[in-house]
């Protein structure tokens, strides 16, 4: 059996082994990494002969981790590149546990310009879709027409959005069922999209590994349209030039990952910093508000519009990632609707944190 992992920001990481009688045997591992001394993969090989074939990546890693604590080795043990962790995860790839991009063919799904609660509602059904065995990994742009401050399932409204601003504007406010903070959208201004992974292809990975490597394909996506980006905190993609992105998570009983992404293209923020109250803090904290009259880092880094950004994202996707144009099934739409209506425009949802 073989696997391979490879690193965020690290290096390739290969495992190959055998089973037998469910425990694991005859393993080797190799890869591009740095290791000092020789005898440290020694020592990981021999730790992980005979561990159950079932071992989570948490008690692989302990494991290793107390192979090494117990060596007597000639030198202090270096692993550059890479971590017993992520060895783990070789293993569990090896084994079939855990999966790789490649082994999933991915539906790019454009249903055209929807309202901002159907949105969120497809969210919860395509995760729940493939949590239940229905469908596979799904790649979905929004398009939306009507102005929404989207914030985060643990947000309070009141402390997030300006309610008379939001009327005077006629932002709507809709909850998400994934955490982190608020999205204020209006037609034209954000690019966001929607990916939906079965819990296999995140196999191992803390909650903030799982971001950086679900947010990797992204960074290339974003120098193809000439924007030199990264990493930073827990969940943000930025440039030299500032913040370029947030994303958030949920995940499925039934292993299922939602993953979505707001990309800032060109936005009003004179009318974010009414709406949003975080959003004026922040800007004020700055001394801004009166000079900034948008924010726009992806307009003005890319000199392109919006439409073809987005195009040059999803052929970066298909460049990478087996991808199928695909398109949502009628039941699907049918059970969104209803969600949108019953769930995501009804104030006992959106409200439920005042």
């Amino acid at each position: 059996m073989h696997g391979a992992y490879k690193v965020p920001g690290g290096k390739l990481v290969v495992v190959d082994l055998d089973v037998v009688d469910g425990r694991l045997t005859d393993v080797e591992l190799s890869g591009d990494f740095f290791v000092e001394p020789d005898e440290v993969l020694d020592v990981l090989r021999d730790a992980l002969e005979a561990m159950p074939a079932e071992s989570a990546v948490t008690r692989l890693t302990h494991a290793m981790d107390e192979a090494l604590d117990d060596a007597r080795l000639p030198s202090a043990p270096a692993m550059i590149g890479f971590t017993t962790r992520d060895v783990a995860v070789a293993v569990r790839r090896a084994l079939g546990l855990s999966t790789t991009w490649q082994e999933h063919t991915f539906e790019l799904l454009d249903p055209g310009p929807l309202p901002p609660a159907m949105h969120t509602a497809l969210d919860q059904v395509l995760t729940e879709e493939l949590a239940a065995g229905r469908r596979g990994a799904t790649l979905r742009f929004w398009e939306w027409q009507t102005p929404a401050v989207i914030i985060g399932s643990f947000q309070s409204v009141r402390n997030e959005v300006d309610a008379e601003a939001a009327e005077r504007y006629g932002v709507q406010v809709i909850r998400r069922i994934s955490g982190g903070g608020a999205m204020f959208m209006e037609a034209g201004n954000c690019i966001t999209f929607s990916l939906v992974v079965p819990e296999s292809l995140v196999d191992g990975l803390s909650f903030e590994e799982s971001y950086a490597f679900l947010n990797q394909w992204v960074l290339g996506a974003l120098a193809d349209v000439g924007v030199e980006a990264g990493l930073s905190g827990l969940n943000d993609i930025s440039s030299p030039a500032g913040k370029i992105a947030g994303s958030a998570q949920k995940r499925m009983v039934g292993g299922a990952v939602l993953h979505h992404v707001t990309m800032a293209y060109d936005i009003d923020a004179e009318k974010m910093n009414e709406v949003l109250r975080i959003g004026r803090e922040k800007l004020s904290d700055k001394g801004t508000v009166s000079a900034v009259k948008r924010v726009d880092p992806v307009r003005s880094q890319t000199r392109l519009p919006r439409e073809a950004v987005i195009t040059a994202f999803t052929e970066h996707f298909r460049s990478r990632y087996p991808t199928v144009d695909g398109e949502l099934r009628p039941d699907e739409l049918h059970r969104a609707a209803q969600l949108q209506h019953e769930k995501f425009e009804n104030p006992l949802w959106t409200r439920r944190l005042p």
